[in-house]
Formats: C-alpha cells, sequence, structure tokens
C-alpha cells in the first residue's frame, strides 16, 4: 500500500506553524528569514524538516539514485565550457573548473512521495513566498529541473556558478562526513554589471568574499542564486555521499529551462524543452 503524506508529518507545525501565519512562532521564523535574504540573498531554516522525513526522503532518493544523470565536464561559472575568443584567455567566461556531480530527473518522482509532496505543498510554496517578500513565487514547471535531488559522490564537486533561476530552495538530506560545503559570493553581480573582475578574483581563490554555510540534514535553505556566486566543495574519496533535494521555484508560471543547461545536468531533453526555446524571452541580459 502506497502511503500518502501531508506536509504536516514532514515539518513540525509545533515548531514552524506554516498553517498559521498570524502565529507569533511564525512571525519569529518569518523575520529571521527575512533579514537573512535581505543581508545576503541567502536563509537557513534550521531544521525544518521532521527527524522523521529526512529519513523518508533519503529513503527515496537513495530508491531512485540509479536514474541520476552524472557527469563530468570543465565548465566556467555560466555553464558554458568551450573557450569564448571574444574574451580574453584570463577572464571568468574562459576560466573553467571541473564539474563532477549528479541529478536526480523530476520524472523520476511521484506524487505518492514525500519529497514531491513537500515540494508542491502549498503551505510551504506560501511560506517561501513571504520569506521572499513576493507574491509571484511558481513551482518550476520543467518536467526534469522543477524538483530534483542533487548527488554528490565521493570525490566530487559542483563549481563555482550562477543559477538561471531567481531563487532555489535545497533541503539539505544526507550530509558528507566532511567537504560538501555550501559556499557563495552574495550578489556579486547585478543585473546591469556582470562584475567580471571580482568574479575572476574568486575564481582564483581569492576567499575575502566567500561565505560558507555547514548545512545540516533537515535545514532548508532559500537562495537568490541568479546574482550570487555558489558552489558545493568536493566531497573528500573517504566520505558518504552528500544528497540534498532541490525545489526550483520561478517568478512566473509555466517556465520551462533552457535547453542547453538541461542537456547538461540531465544528459536529455523533451519536447516541452524544445517548445519552450523557441518562444523564450530573456528577463536580462546576463550571460546566463
Amino acid at each position: 500500500m502506497t502511503r500518502s503524506y501531508r506536509v504536516d508529518d514532514l515539518v513540525d507545525f509545533n515548531v514552524y506553524p506554516l498553517d498559521q501565519t498570524a502565529s507569533p512562532k511564525y512571525k519569529v521564523a518569518l523575520s529571521h528569514a527575512r533579514e537573512q535574504l535581505q543581508h545576503d540573498g541567502c536563509a537557513v531554516i534550521k531544521n525544518l524538516l521532521r527527524p522523521t522525513a529526512v529519513k523518508i526522503i533519503s529513503q527515496e532518493i537513495i530508491a531512485r539514485k540509479q536514474t541520476t544523470h552524472f557527469s563530468t565536464s570543465s565548465m566556467n561559472p555560466y555553464f558554458h565550457s568551450t573557450n569564448n575568443p571574444a574574451y580574453p584567455n584570463h577572464h571568468p567566461v574562459n576560466t573553467f573548473t571541473e564539474r563532477s556531480s549528479g541529478f536526480i530527473p523530476g520524472d523520476s518522482w511521484n506524487s505518492s512521495l514525500a519529497i514531491d509532496v513537500l515540494f508542491r505543498s502549498e503551505a510551504l510554496t506560501a511560506f517561501i513566498r513571504d520569506c521572499l517578500e513576493t507574491q509571484s513565487v511558481y513551482c518550476y514547471a520543467d518536467p526534469l529541473a522543477g524538483l530534483t535531488a542533487n548527488i554528490l559522490d565521493p570525490g566530487q564537486q559542483f563549481a563555482w556558478h550562477f543559477d538561471t533561476n531567481e531563487f532555489a530552495v535545497t533541503a539539505m538530506i544526507d550530509e558528507a562526513d566532511e567537504g560538501g560545503l555550501f559556499e557563495y559570493v552574495p550578489m556579486i553581480r547585478t543585473p546591469d554589471d556582470e562584475s567580471f573582475e571580482r568574479i575572476q578574483k574568486v575564481l582564483e581563490d581569492d576567499r575575502s568574499e566567500v561565505k560558507t554555510l555547514e548545512l545540516h540534514a533537515g535545514d532548508l535553505q532559500i537562495f537568490r542564486g541568479r546574482h550570487s556566486l555558489h558552489r558545493v566543495t568536493r566531497v573528500p574519496t573517504s566520505s558518504k555521499p552528500r544528497h540534498a533535494a532541490i525545489f526550483a521555484y520561478t517568478a512566473e508560471p509555466g517556465v520551462i529551462g533552457r535547453v542547453e543547461r538541461t542537456r547538461q545536468l540531465f544528459g536529455r531533453v523533451l519536447p516541452a524543452h524544445e517548445e519552450a526555446e523557441q518562444r523564450r524571452v530573456r528577463s536580462d541580459a546576463l550571460i546566463d
């Protein structure tokens, strides 16, 4: 018999009363998240998931790990992997770093799973909307990239990059024994300024602007990754894997991801991606 989960099976509403937006506990959690987001575009809601929920979602990820698309490539922060002669060699566009990780695609899940219930929960979506102080938060409609799990097996890392979406939500499920740390440089670029010089310094291991987070199992992270350079450091070969659930949201409904990046992350595209590419209108002029 298939288990059907409710969001309060997964989130302790006594600690985080997502169903009582006027309650003091909700307002405290909301205020703390907003403060973090306003400060540097990154908020961590500690222990949002019940320990039992972490175990359940971990089992769901492990059961589908064989569907992971793993890839190892050398890429720049914009997910490009070939040299661009329009820019000098000593430039972020032509600085490439190893990316070696995997993603479980969105079509590996189904609506009976805890991970899917959490992603599509209106209570959680409303909380994220409140944290971001916007009414425009929708589950990413991309059939592969909307709900995913990021897999870092021993020896792998996710190189410095920017997201295509304005923000992402991550639930830490299985921590690495060491390494696998989330690092970021808050709001290093803007829609009007790529900030290439500052980015190049980071790529050359200047850590003066780098912040490091130690996310623990059950923590939820809300992150504005479109303008903040970020990575996950290498998981040592002696460590257990790092698994994180990725809940992707967009500011507009019905958004489908770009063909090039979808193929890089999942090794394939669907007709929906090809169709969306034909009618796509860019929201900014950033490289990507």
